[in-house]
């Protein structure tokens, strides 16, 4: 299937008409800036890319949540950053609220509003921080004080709960 077709798919199970189907898709191609690639196959789009179509196909079937599983894990550093900063951008223009589950202490202060800290086995939740930083994000952020302290403080508890 070609990415168009991938974006479309959810809407295609669930009945919605090829006629809302493509431009809905279309949208969401261009909101997740792969505008001019929706022909492209799988095999032609680099990870980043990939990342993104599967933003747009859960987006695509307008949903109040979107659950995020470590989406970036396999990207490298600096495509993580950078899928990160699109997805803070994808986030600002839809204000969908947005599950994301991460290993990245760094991932979670840049990305969030709350971080909900779990327990190894069995996995429980062991405490909610909350992230008031000021939005706009920026990478600079990253290397302030109130960064680094809110990170520690997610590795404290992480540490304290083994």
């Amino acid at each position: 299937l070609r990415t168009l077709d991938n974006i479309e798919f959810p809407l295609s199970l669930r009945g919605v008409p090829r006629t809302e189907r493509r431009p809905r898709s279309e949208a969401m191609l261009k909101l997740v800036g792969l505008d001019g690639f929706g022909l492209r196959y799988p095999h032609e789009l680099s990870g980043g890319m990939k990342q993104r179509v599967s933003i747009a196909r859960g987006l695509v079937q307008d949903p109040p949540v979107l659950l995020m599983d470590e989406p970036f894990a396999a990207l490298d550093e600096q495509t993580r950053m950078t899928m990160g900063h699109e997805l803070l951008r994808i986030w600002s223009a839809t204000r969908k609220t947005v599950v994301f589950v991460t290993h990245s202490l760094t991932e979670a202060v840049y990305l969030g509003d709350e971080v909900l800290v779990m327990s190894p086995r069995p996995g429980r939740i062991i405490d909610r921080i909350e992230i008031d930083l000021p939005r706009p994000r920026t990478y600079e952020m990253m290397a302030t004080d109130v960064f680094g302290r809110l990170r520690d403080l997610i590795w404290r508890q992480i540490r304290h709960s083994t």
